[in-house]
């Protein structure tokens, strides 16, 4: 584990292809491992119309009723992937959380620049119609609703809070997201429209105001831009409602790293996950 800290601290806090490509090779081997462990259940189920509206979902041979993890995948809003059999990243995530007895479900979603704000958000929403009327037949429990998500996918479970609040589900957690307390990167204009709309569209409002328990995360190698939006969703969580929301900074890991390190051997946040996930569904 020291040796793969190294290695990350050395990338530095930089995003690229290159470093994803050097963050997925540390992982290759436990996580390729874990893949022939923990086979997908199901896979490529259409949950609305549109050809990116596809899951696949996780869980032992014996699960009932159990509480459900969504994921929802990073990629700069305009690419990623679920991940499956032959791509582990992403997938580990729905393995992680079908070893601790939850139904994982991973998903793929629309991309910029063909669809645009509100696009992922609105396929978070269709995604939770389609639990609440599907998950008991895959052995969830469509009241126990936990969304996930990482940078742009994080930014889609805020957007879902924005567009629908929280009513359907138990809990969110946000890794490495943008909410709306920097300003506004010129890639992203390629989702969100011209700057003018910035402000209206981000997510800002709806996460600090939420009374739904949240977990919100970022690395110690996040970008800075990613670390101050960590922070002044915290702060603005403390002056609102009182209290932090349940926050973790994690030490040794970058942007990519935080979720693609997830079903390895460092147990640390994936335990803060399933804690969560099992606290807020009891």
């Amino acid at each position: 584990m020291s040796q793969i800290r190294q290695a990350i601290a050395a990338m530095g806090t930089d995003l690229g292809p290159d470093m994803l490509a050097h963050c997925r090779a540390l992982f290759d081997a436990e996580q390729g491992a874990l893949s022939m462990h923990v086979p997908v259940t199901a896979a490529d189920i259409a949950y609305g119309p549109h050809e990116r509206h596809r899951l696949d979902l996780y869980a032992s041979a014996d699960t009932k009723n159990a509480p459900i993890l969504v994921f929802v995948h990073g990629g700069g809003f305009l690419k990623g992937d679920k991940g499956g059999a032959d791509a582990w990243p992403n997938a580990n995530v729905g393995r992680m959380a079908a070893q601790a007895g939850f139904l994982g479900v991973v998903i793929n979603y629309r991309l910029a620049p063909d669809h645009v704000w509100p696009g992922g958000s609105e396929d978070v929403a269709v995604l939770v119609d389609w639990l609440k009327a599907n998950a008991a037949e895959h052995g969830g429990d469509p009241d126990r609703i936990v969304l996930m998500g990482t940078s742009a996918g994080s930014v889609h479970v805020a957007g879902y809070l924005k567009l629908a609040g929280g009513s359907h589900i138990r809990g969110a957690i946000l890794l490495s997201g943008l909410y709306g307390y920097t300003p506004l990167d010129q890639r992203d204009t390629l989702y969100y429209g011209e700057t003018s709309l910035y402000s209206d569209r981000m997510p800002l409002e709806a996460v600090a105001s939420t009374p739904l328990p949240l977990l919100i995360a970022c690395a110690e190698f996040d970008p800075p831009r990613f670390q101050a939006e960590f922070l002044g969703l915290m702060q603005d969580r403390l002056a609102r409602h009182g209290a932090m929301p349940r926050g973790y900074i994690h030490s040794g890991h970058n942007h990519y790293s935080m979720a693609m390190h997830l079903g390895t051997a460092d147990r640390r946040l994936a335990d803060e996950i399933c804690a969560f996930v099992r606290d807020t569904t009891v």
